[in-house]
């Protein structure tokens, strides 16, 4: 073989063992979850971070779309989770709502363009709500008779806090019927109904979570204590309806020692997001200071001495918000994207930059 047909030869042979030896570079493009479901014809409001080769950091943020900007878009914006106890026709404890209170506040949400998201879209950042609207996370703590329960025909009973929300709900187009029910031991004083009541709530959207079986201070107990608390509530829901809680909100608003204890047992409980009880409402899922697992709520109220709530409850936070809007969570109404003002760019959490859009 001539001398030249040789060298060219083992080039060839050079080539193909490099092409085998060195390691493949795939281009991996940012996506959705919500992308995804839309072209299967489902909606679905789940933003993930993106998977790119490139470091999230280095992401060109887009521009914001011309309805974005018309509505002064603000995704980075905050968030009232409000905490509600007993509702009740007459209030008895301090923490007590009427159900004239819930119905009025349920009202004012409506009117001033909130709409109901759960605990878990929250925490996992699927907020799908329509464009200029702004999320709202209803909570129900102790699971009590005035939450919720089914009459003899199998409809919610009338003036627990679900009736009222759907009644709400129903005068109010696109003021969605949902919130998350913190549970206890006795379920909403259901008995044998229990089951059926779980299984009725899920149905329709509403998020049942994690309260423990008997409502201790978590910060008094041992390792052993919190876990058999926290996993004997959820043991009780998964066989009730086969299904696992995905938050927990803590008694009393009190972290166990150490937060590891009621974040995940191995075979018990596994959550996504903690609520705590806390004064100011809770910061976007897309920013950067957001903490998945000590969330902030605020205490339905209206402005009376105790607790602070001439500032820190319902109703002083929602006339703050609304003198205040730019400051609260103004949606897009595109799940996909984040839209935000340029200056608040920084507060834009890293894995979240290929979504985001500002103006």
């Amino acid at each position: 073989m001539p001398a030249l047909h040789k060298f060219a030869g083992f080039l060839i042979v050079c080539a193909v063992v490099l092409g085998l030896a060195l390691p493949r570079v795939k281009e991996e493009r940012p996506r959705t979850d919500a992308a995804h479901a839309a072209q299967r014809g489902k909606a679905s409001p789940t933003v993930t971070p993106a998977r790119s080769a490139k470091p999230s950091g280095a992401v060109k943020i887009g521009a914001a779309s011309a309805a974005a900007v018309s509505v002064k878009a603000n995704e980075l914006g905050a968030i009232p989770v409000l905490m509600y106890h007993r509702i009740m026709k007459k209030a008895e404890l301090s923490l007590d709502r009427t159900t004239k209170e819930l119905r009025d506040e349920l009202t004012r949400l409506a009117e001033e363009g909130y709409v109901p998201i759960t605990a878990a879209e929250l925490v996992s950042g699927r907020i799908d709500v329509p464009l200029g609207k702004h999320p709202v996370v209803l909570t129900f703590d102790d699971s009590t008779p005035g939450h919720f329960g089914l009459d003899e025909r199998g409809n919610p009973k009338a003036d627990t806090a679900v009736a009222i929300l759907m009644e709400v709900a129903a005068r109010f187009p696109g003021f969605r019927p949902v919130a998350t029910f913190y549970l206890n031991e006795d379920l909403f004083g259901m008995g044998e109904r229990a089951g059926e009541g779980l299984t009725w709530l899920r149905q329709h959207g509403f998020e049942l979570g994690n309260h423990t079986v008997s409502h201790p201070d978590l910060s008094t107990l041992s390792k052993s204590e919190v876990q058999k608390e926290i996993g004997g509530i959820e043991a009780k829901i998964v066989s009730l309806t086969g299904a696992h809680a995905a938050t927990l909100a803590y008694p009393f608003g009190s972290e166990p020692d150490k937060r590891s204890w009621a974040q995940k047992k191995d075979g018990e409980y596994e959550f996504k997001g903690i609520f705590l009880a806390g004064w100011k409402p809770s910061e976007s899922p897309f920013a950067r200071g957001f903490d998945p697992f000590a969330i902030l709520r605020v205490r339905s109220e209206g402005k009376i001495g105790e607790n602070d709530c001439r500032e820190y409850c319902s109703t002083a936070w929602l006339d703050k918000l609304d003198k205040d809007p730019d400051t609260r969570y103004t949606s897009d109404g595109d799940p996909n994207t984040i839209s935000f003002r340029a200056s608040d760019e920084k507060s834009l959490a890293k894995q979240y930059r290929p979504y985001g859009r500002s103006y």
